[in-house]
């Protein structure tokens, strides 16, 4: 589902709206000068339930999460994403980030074209009119010139060793084991049996037996063999062995949460999967440090939410609202020049 969940600045820090009542009509809530109306709801609304209907079928809004449904609480991620796109163009503002007049037209062509690609129902039900798409898609593009502006100027260096990305082979034997609750760690005595398993396993593989012959047998507890990760992926002790083993290199026994594991070194170091894993660290230290400036900038902002309107917001849905080209819409044309869609998907 993560696909169509709108970008946000952190996954773990939202902006935080407080309850007012002097609002206009249509108003959902108030970050400083800028607001946001019923219409933008919608848009998000319409457009993301409608694909996710497509991809998962239309009952997955009614799954109970949390003591509410997986709809509301959805609802409540649109509503964060929107303070945070406003909250983006109040700071483009202080910092004089304009759109470029290429920009500009880009802006209006998508929204003539997302306009023209909907029905008069689909039309009547988000309560849009060619403005608002493209006002919408205006602040999406200066929320994305922002962040690129701020993080373009941001080259962290990272290391080849901090880049690397290791490939084992695993052995396990479990120390815990399923329950109603989830699962439960053995006790003492359970601890000690699998221990002398894994024990034995180390002992014949010292002898000569070959690693893959236990890893693919029934004795490996695992339910994956081998594992391609980076630093900072898996736990602790297991990061440690994995990272000091050359290749062919077979591990002692490691234990973490999971159990006692064996691993054997299949690949030390990749150029090619460590310039990947280079890209993805750069791109979370430029997060990094929007997310910074972000969170500096909104502790100083008023916001407001219009709570009883918010409640009564929702989508009905008929066979005639099928739209769900708001966003990709956008990505033809912004996409391949930012090179990411800050402002509305990841």
């Amino acid at each position: 589902m993560a696909a169509f969940i709108l970008a946000g600045c952190k996954k773990d820090k939202k902006t935080e709206i407080v309850l007012t009542t002097d609002f206009e009509e249509g108003e959902v809530f108030r970050i400083d000068k800028m607001s946001c109306y019923v219409p933008e709801v919608m848009v998000y609304l319409v457009n993301s339930e409608n694909k996710y209907d497509e991809i998962f079928g239309a009952k997955i809004w009614q799954i109970p999460i949390e003591g509410t449904t997986l709809e509301n609480k959805y609802k409540d991620t649109i509503l964060a994403r929107l303070a945070q796109i406003k909250v983006m163009n109040l700071m483009a503002k202080d910092m004089e980030v304009k759109l470029t007049p290429d920009d500009e037209l880009r802006v209006k062509s998508a929204a003539r074209d997302y306009y023209a690609s909907l029905n008069d129902e689909e039309k009547r039900v988000m309560g849009v009119d060619e403005e608002i798409i493209y006002n919408l898609y205006h602040e999406f593009a200066t929320a994305d010139k922002l962040y690129h502006d701020i993080t373009d100027k941001i080259t962290p260096e990272i290391s080849d060793d901090q880049a690397r990305i290791v490939t084992v082979r695993d052995i396990l034997v479990k120390t815990y084991k399923p329950s109603v609750a989830g699962s439960v760690s053995y006790n003492a005595a359970e601890r000690a049996e699998a221990y002398d398993r894994i024990s034995d396993i180390k002992r014949r593989l010292d002898e000569g037996t070959d690693f893959d012959v236990i890893a693919e047998s029934t004795e490996n507890e695992d339910s994956k063999i081998q594992y391609s990760f980076g630093r900072g992926v898996m736990p602790e002790a297991y990061e440690e062995a994995a990272f000091n083993l050359v290749v062919g290199e077979v591990s002692d026994i490691v234990e973490t949460k999971y159990g006692f594991h064996i691993l054997k070194c299949v690949t030390a170091y990749d150029p090619e999967e460590a310039d990947k894993n280079r890209e993805s660290i750069v791109k979370v230290k430029k997060q990094e440090a929007f997310n910074n400036i972000y969170d500096g900038y909104i502790s100083e902002l008023n916001s407001h939410l219009n709570a009883d309107l918010w409640d009564s917001v929702a989508y009905f849905k008929t066979d005639d609202i099928s739209t769900t080209s708001f966003f990709d819409v956008y990505d033809t044309y912004f996409v391949p020049v930012t090179g990411a869609s800050y402002g509305i998907q990841q």
